[in-house]
């Protein structure tokens, strides 16, 4: 449960509505399950709810976030 609310908490800071990604199909259950995996695996993870008290609004995720590339990929489909 850890990393699904990290992964959660960083969907909302940077912005990124799941959702909605979701159910237009942008973000399959498969695709998730695949972004909780690479949190569960990342070396930062520990660090991470601390930088997630500090930016609870943030224009991207952190470069050290594995997710960081699909979290700006969702986000901006989601402004267009």
């Amino acid at each position: 449960m850890t990393h699904l609310r990290l992964a959660l908490r960083m969907a909302e800071a940077t912005g990124t509505d799941l959702t909605t990604a979701h159910r237009d199909g942008r973000l399959s259950q498969q695709d998730w399950a695949e972004m909780i995996q690479l949190c569960r695996g990342c070396e930062w993870a520990n660090a991470c709810p601390d930088w997630l008290n500090e930016n609870e609004t943030a224009e991207q995720a952190p470069c050290t976030c594995p997710n960081r590339h699909r979290y700006a990929a969702l986000k901006v489909v989601n402004h267009e």
